[in-house]
């Protein structure tokens, strides 16, 4: 006795959904109809289907991730002023979103200028694309990630949660200059620091130069030791420009008219 086709779709539904693989349940039967018109052999057929399995399971992934990274909405490349930044190449940022070569060395990225140089927009942009490419990123104040771990090690977990952020392949750390010079904040900074250090990656922005950082770290010789430690192996920025406010402002002032847009080089 043979099966109706009405039977062996519905039970094809079940086992697809036993299997988890729900962009193949949503189109085999469209991809079939096309199949049975043109007559696909068996394995064009199969492949279409994982194709499209494969495509879902990426997007939902970046998906997943883009949610879990933090980042700010409204950064991306596509909308930063890089004429108004003319020593950032845009061809080395794009080069560097494909991470390939700097992520799998626990290479590090350093953006320095003042406020409202554009870096904390470029470091978001940048952490968006890599997100986009495949690449685990966790975007946060400074302030905050050092809260975090200062209360990691109250409760005696300060390891576990600095291993948990090894899940990331890049962690971009905005406004490291904040962090006020306390040996408890700091220590737990210069761990994460060390910890990562030729393994993971980090994305630092800093309003100061390297010069000023004894005003993050409470001695001297742990403020050269976490510097060595972020540009052994590092891209480094420089973005001295003025900033996107005080120049919108200025335009403002001329007559120009035209208020400033919130997408634009912030941080």
């Amino acid at each position: 006795m043979t099966r109706s086709p009405t039977i062996d779709a519905a039970r094809l539904e079940i086992i697809l959904t036993e299997l988890r693989l729900p962009a193949m349940k949503a189109m085999w039967s469209e991809i079939a109809a096309q199949s049975d018109k043109e007559g696909w052999p068996a394995s064009r057929f199969l492949a279409a289907l994982a194709e499209h399995e494969m495509a879902d399971r990426s997007r939902r992934r970046i998906a997943r991730h883009l949610a879990s990274s933090e980042l700010p909405e409204g950064k991306t490349i596509a909308n930063f002023e890089f004429e108004l930044v003319p020593m950032v190449s845009k061809a080395q940022v794009k080069a560097l979103i494909a991470g390939d070569s700097w992520l799998r060395s626990g290479a590090n990225l350093l953006l320095f200028g003042g406020q409202g140089a554009g870096k904390s927009h470029l470091a978001a942009a940048i952490g968006r694309g890599l997100v986009e490419n495949g690449w685990r990123v966790l975007y946060t104040r400074t302030t905050d990630l050092v809260q975090r771990l200062q209360v990691a090690r109250r409760d005696l977990v300060l390891e576990s949660a600095i291993a948990k952020l090894d899940k990331y392949h890049l962690l971009i750390l905005d406004d490291i200059a904040y962090v006020t010079k306390d040996q408890a904040e700091t220590s737990v900074l210069f761990e994460l620091i060390g910890t990562r250090y030729e393994r993971r990656s980090l994305l630092i922005t800093a309003n100061q130069a390297f010069g000023e950082w004894g005003r993050v770290f409470p001695d001297k010789a742990m403020t050269l030791a976490a510097i060595d430690r972020l540009v052994h192996h590092a891209t480094i920025f420089e973005m001295n420009v003025e900033s996107y406010r005080a120049r919108k402002a200025r335009e403002r002032k001329r007559g120009s008219g035209k208020p400033p847009s919130d997408n634009q080089n912030e941080g």
